[in-house]
Order: C-alpha cells, then structure tokens, then sequence
C-alpha cells in the first residue's frame, strides 16, 4: 500500500519507517527543508535505538523516501497519516492543533481518488470531526474518510513497541476505512497483534486515558515511597509485593523523580482541560499533575538534605534525559533538580549518554562532561537521575577515589544500600532508609564492618 506521513517528527519517522519496513511504500513528508535534506543523507534527527540503520534499510530498498511537497504523496496515497506535533497551548494547557488543522487543509487540496486520513498525533476527542469538517470544506467532492489512530510509543523502545504492539486502536465506523487500515496493519497479523475498532472519538479518548493513567500509578508509588522513607519500609518491596497482583501489574510501579518527557505532562493537562471544557472534573488527574510538579522542585532539598549545605559544593550529575535511550529533554526531572541545585549555591557538573546537547539548551550555566568518571571528580555528591543502563555497572571503588566526598543519592535506586554502605558511601536513595558506614576497630586497623540506617 502506498502511505504518506504527514510530520518526521518522532512519531511520523518511526511509524514511517516501520510501515516501510513492513513492505509498504512510505513518503515522509516535513516543511522543514534542511530536515529533509538531512533525513536523505541518512542523518536522523532524534536518539532512538535502531532508527538509524531501519531508515537506511528501506531507503536502501525504495520503499522509504523524504520530501517538502505533500501534493504527489497524498494524491497517491491509500492512507495518509497526520503525525505533527500537538504541544500545550501557552496558558491554558489546552493541546495546540495548529499543526493538524494546517495539514488538514493541505491534504483536502491534494486528495485524488479514495483516501483515509488518519490522525495519528495525540489529538483531543473531537479533533476528528474538525479535520474532516475542514477537508469536506476546502475539498467537497473528496472520497475521503477520517479516522483516529493513536500511538502507544515509548521513547527507547519505539521500534519493538510498533512491531510488536500490545494493541493497535483504530477509531472510524467506515467500513472501507477500517479495511484500508486493516490492510496496512495486516503484517502485524503474524505476532497475533489485537486490531480494535471504535469509533472515532472512542480512539481519542483511549490516548489520553491511557497516558494519565500511567502518570496516575508512576505518582501512585513516588507518594508510597515517601511513606516508605517515614516508616522505615522499602519501596520497591512493596512495588513489588503490590505488583505481582495481576489486577496491579508491576509495570511503571518505579519510585523516581516524578514522570517527564513529550507525553505524560502534555496529555494529562490537555486531558484535564477536555474535562472542564466538558463540565467534568477528573480530580485524581488534577492530583497527579501537581503532586508530579511539587516532586520534581523537592528532589534538590533531598540532595541537600543528603550533603548539608550545598553553597560553594560541587554536585555531580549523572543523567540529563527524562528517561534512558533518548536523547529528549522535555520536561525532565533534571531540569528543575539541577535548577534547585544552582539556586542553593552548588556548582553542578553533568554527564548523559546521549542528551548533553539537547540539555545545553534548557542548562546553560552547567558544565558539561564526556565522562562519568571526569564528572564526579572532586565531588562533594553524586545524583543519579536517569538509569542509563551505563550507569548500573559503574566501578564504584574508583566512583569513591574520585569524589571529595562519598555522598550518593540515587533517584533510580539502581545500587543496593548494603553494597554502598560496605563501601563507604552514604547513601540516599528513593523510599528506602538512607544508609552511612560505620568504622568498626579491629586488631588496630579500622574497617567497614556494616552500615547503620537513618
């Protein structure tokens, strides 16, 4: 089938390549021409692992190619699909539909023969109806049907999540539209992929609901970890006790810093909003986003609360990125922890895989290391905040040599407080009891013997 993917941005470039992967003909199409021009010297745009050598793949084979102009795209196409950018509106939170409503018109104009449009942005219930309302409107006699396709993407594992779904939700009551998406997502069959149909604003909906579902459990826990900290519990027992419950589940049941990134904040605000506009409160959701808000500005005093005073200190930061295996900044928790940092006095050093230059962008008066090992040098304390998975195999008797103090808090809870502590190090990490080593004498040498729990 012969595709055309409105947007190369995350969504658009990896479901592009994907449907081409699949054996489908795919032009991605963006307004950005050095990102084009840039996309066909192989050059990708964003971190996300495999991306890269798929899209070399299928251009290699012709089955994927880039362009500005949408006309030809479009007119050929079985299936276009919308996957522009659908950021919060300044102010109020609402989703911005700029973007899809500008494709819309675009798209009326070049649609030749029977088409499904498909928006597959995270669009709010009802933009449906808008998009087909403005194509009948610029293009009467258009053979068209508009239908919702959301993604369920996660940054890092884009690719499995698409070729191995645990769902594929299509929104349309048409009856060749559901057989023109069933035919594009037909090589799916194989890995016995769930294909559901609902109706257009039911697909919408589903988006939303499950995003801020997911943000509700990641809050859900961080508050019990809090609780753990008081009580003398550990959190990720509990996560875990709570999770092999099949009506729980164990996943996103993970004590951190708060929950960032494109998705979660964005969709449970644009979320709230619908609601209101709606005359219904989701309360629990309202809960979410502030509670969420005030973790993110708290994990800074954690940090001094850990290494006392931080004026004049050195802090050093390990991860920048909302999550690993990205390279996405967007409201991530490091960003209001390493302001904090900056607010209290401390000089702060970071280091991040892959995200450093995306964070130079949001963390200017920061400085900025290649190196873990170089980050921590002469640190007064080290902030694990993403779990890279480099980052779980650190050399910690060289971390300790390196560091002014042994001070690590760890966000992630990646190190296990008995082995840090047997270490030397004081140790603080998120709804367990903050471990310090205890010199034991013994035949006049003195020894780490065992740690002590605050």
């Amino acid at each position: 089938m012969r595709i055309a993917m409105i947007g190369t941005g995350y969504v658009g470039l990896v479901s592009g390549a994907c449907f081409a992967d699949f054996g489908h003909q795919v032009t991605c199409v963006d307004k950005n021409a050095g990102k084009i021009e840039a996309l066909r010297r192989g050059e990708i745009p964003i971190f996300e692992p495999g991306l890269d050598a798929l899209v070399a793949s299928n251009v290699k084979a012709r089955r994927l190619d880039f362009t500005t102009d949408l006309t030809a795209p479009v007119a050929e196409a079985d299936a276009v699909f919308i996957a522009v950018g659908t950021p919060s509106r300044r102010g109020d939170g609402h989703a911005d539909l700029t973007y899809v409503y500008s494709a819309a018109r675009e798209i009326a104009a070049a649609l030749s023969g029977f088409t499904v449009v498909v928006t597959k942005s995270t669009v709010p219930v009802g933009t449906g109806d808008e998009v087909e309302r403005l194509i009948r409107e610029a293009n009467p006699t258009a053979d068209m049907v508009v239908a919702s396709n959301p993604e369920f993407l996660r940054e890092g594992a884009a690719i499995r999540d698409f070729k191995y779904p645990d769902r594929i939700v299509v929104g349309t009551d048409n009856e060749r539209g559901r057989k023109v998406l069933g035919d594009v997502y037909r090589p799916l069959s194989l890995n016995q992929a769930p294909l559901m149909f609902t109706a257009r604003r039911t697909a919408e909906l589903i988006k939303y609901a499950a995003n801020a579902f997911l943000a509700t459990k990641i809050t859900f826990i961080n508050e019990i970890a809090d609780l753990s900290e008081k009580v003398g519990a550990d959190v990720q027992q509990v996560a875990r006790g709570i999770g092999l419950d099949n009506r729980i589940g164990s996943k996103f049941l993970h004590a951190g810093p708060g929950f960032g990134g494109s998705c979660f904040p964005k969709d449970a605000r644009a979320l709230v909003k619908i609601a209101q506009d709606h005359d219904v409160q989701l309360r629990i959701v309202e809960a979410v986003l502030g509670v969420n808000d005030i973790r993110k500005r708290a994990m800074a005093r954690k940090v001094s609360n850990a290494a006392g005073n931080l004026r004049g200190k050195t802090v050093a930061v390990l991860g920048l990125t909302f999550k690993p295996d990205t390279d996405d900044m967007r409201e991530a928790p490091s960003i209001p922890l390493v302001t904090g940092l900056l607010d209290m006095g401390a000089k702060v050093r970071a280091h991040d895989p892959a995200g450093m230059e995306q964070a130079r962008k949001e963390l200017p008066d920061i400085e900025y290391c290649d190196d873990p090992y170089v980050c921590v040098r002469g640190a007064d304390a080290l902030v694990i905040i993403t779990e890279w998975a480099q980052f779980r195999a650190l050399d910690l008797k060289r971390l300790k040599r390196e560091m002014a103090q042994p001070v690590v808090v760890d966000l992630r809870n990646i190190y296990r407080p008995e082995d840090m502590a047997a270490l030397g190090f004081i140790y603080e990490g998120i709804g367990r009891r903050r471990t310090s080593p205890v010199n034991v004498v013994e035949g006049g040498r003195a020894r780490i013997a065992s740690y002590t729990r605050r």
